[in-house]
């Protein structure tokens, strides 16, 4: 199986996409300006205790106050409470974890308004951005992931993932880890570490060590609601949790973002350098790999299986609701039920797929198409949690009801992701009314004409919807060839499916937009 990740930058920021055998199945926007994101550790104020909800809201530059519950306060508060009053009030001047005594550990089933006052300064980290009407949900319980390990402050533990199941490598990693930690730091081996060899585990344990000293640096000078460590880009943080030998392609059509992306790669895996590329072509990059097209038809209310069948993807304020219909497939297998199965597989994978590219959270219930025997439901349940293996967030899957209902619950830490897949009219702005598009044509030909007679350009590009450009191309000899033998001058033509069926644009020599007036 390849994976790709194709990373499109654009003024308003960059869309990034995981591919895995030319599939996407991730998409994300990062704004130019990110705030507020997973993993972003910020001071904050206490403006307000709430008894009944045994939480409090945390002042962090957000519109709305942050929500941070007791729960998420972590064992150790009264350790990183005196820490921040100490680095603050002593300007960080011998300040270190390494040589501080950590306090006693808070009690689990205690109340807020005994740990916390109204006013204090905290320092909290970002763990559910910004959703709706919510502000972002906050953590007192800071650390700071890597690649192989996520280290945390004011803790002495090592923690293993659940998911290296070797007795064997579990005792490796626990003895290699309590040797190498320095005092007063907690780490938790993540997954991708097994079989990794010491020098690795180090140096990325160093870096983490360095992300957080850097980040008490900045808390010296810090005022309320600065962001004292940002987490890494999002395109970095992907390559951080998704890079291994697997991976076959990085590319990216940003000079900053491919030098970014090769300096990371080079220091976590120089073996793996090669594989960050740069897009240079004239063709944008998401039309070239055809990601354009996936998303339009991928983020719709109807979403096509390949053998016929068809999902209804709804969406409320409270949960996600997605049909299974079985449309022209129901007369291609032997019965009903045979039907029923061969829909309902497909729609499984196609589903599992879609919770990830939408990054739906919260409540997903599922109606499949109703199926009598037992264990074509529990082949559906098997295919899913087949499929959601490869998912990075957190989820739980329920069997089928005898209703053929299937609930998920899944992590929701971000907005979901949303591809609007209507297009407003070019030509009518949505007044319903356009240029009749057979005029379209003739109007193109005449801005010819007058851009290559009358401003001399050379080079011309001209950047139309793929039907237009057949319209132009296609035939002998085609409207091209005219232009040709009539002008004495190539004109390049470039499709762009995102382009409105009566939209064009004229580019020069040079790739700029030429002004043409209407």
């Amino acid at each position: 199986m390849s994976n790709e990740l194709i990373i499109n930058s654009t003024p308003k920021g960059d869309r990034i996409a995981l591919l895995h055998d030319k599939r996407i199945v991730e998409y994300h926007i990062e704004q130019s300006e990110p705030q507020f994101s997973v993993g972003d550790i910020y001071l904050g104020t206490i403006k307000k205790l709430v008894s009944g909800l045994n939480a409090a809201f945390i002042d962090i530059g957000y519109e709305k106050d942050a929500f941070l519950h007791y729960h998420d306060l972590g064992p150790n508060l009264g350790t990183l409470q005196k820490f921040t009053r100490d680095v603050l009030t002593k300007k960080g001047k011998n300040v270190r974890i390494e040589n501080y005594k950590l306090e006693e550990e808070i009690d689990k089933l205690g109340k807020v308004d005994k740990v916390l006052t109204r006013g204090q300064l905290a320092l909290v980290q970002v763990v559910k951005e910004p959703i709706s009407t919510k502000g972002p949900r906050l953590s007192c319980d800071i650390s700071i992931a890597g690649r192989f390990l996520v280290l945390v402050p004011f803790s002495n533990g090592v923690n293993i993932s659940k998911k290296i199941t070797s007795k064997a490598e579990r005792n490796r990693l626990q003895k290699l880890m309590s040797s190498i930690k320095p005092k007063n730091y907690g780490v938790i081996v993540r997954t991708v570490a097994e079989g990794k060899a010491v020098d690795e585990m180090e140096r990325d344990l160093k870096e983490s060590i360095a992300k957080w000293e850097d980040g008490i640096k900045k808390l010296v000078d810090a005022k309320p609601a600065d962001r004292i460590i940002g987490e890494m880009s999002r395109a970095t943080s992907m390559l951080r949790d998704l890079l291994n030998n697997d991976f076959d392609n990085v590319i990216v059509d940003s000079t900053d973002l491919y030098n970014e992306a090769k300096e990371y790669v080079h220091n976590v895996a120089p073996e793996k350098e090669k594989i960050v590329k740069l897009h240079t072509g004239k063709t944008k990059l998401f039309e070239q790999v055809g990601i354009e097209k996936q998303l339009k038809m991928l983020f719709g209310r109807s979403v096509s299986l390949p053998g016929g069948g068809y999902l209804i993807v709804e969406h409320t304020e409270a949960l996600h609701v997605i049909d299974v219909n079985s449309g022209n497939k129901s007369n291609s297998e032997e019965d009903q039920e045979a039907t029923a199965l061969s829909v309902n597989r497909e729609a499984a994978k196609e589903i599992a797929r879609q919770l990830r590219l939408r990054d739906m959270g919260g409540i997903i219930v599922i109606d499949f198409i109703d199926m009598k025997k037992a264990d074509n439901r529990k082949m559906i349940q098997d295919i899913m949690r087949d499929e959601m293996r490869g998912d990075r967030s957190k989820y739980t899957i329920l069997p089928l009801t005898k209703f053929g209902l299937m609930q998920i619950t899944r992590q929701r830490v971000r907005p979901e992701m949303n591809v609007s897949t209507h297009e407003t009219c070019p030509s009518c702005a949505g007044t319903g009314s356009i240029t009749a598009s057979i005029a379209v044509s003739e109007i193109i030909a005449q801005h010819v004409e007058h851009l290559v007679t009358k401003q001399n350009e050379k080079k011309l590009t001209l950047l139309v919807h793929p039907f237009l450009s057949a319209y132009f191309t296609k035939g002998f000899p085609s409207i091209r060839m005219n232009w040709f033998v009539k002008y004495k001058t190539w004109i390049s033509i470039m499709e762009d499916s995102s382009f409105g069926i009566t939209e064009f644009k004229f580019l020069n020599q040079n790739g700029d937009e030429i002004e043409i007036s209407s």
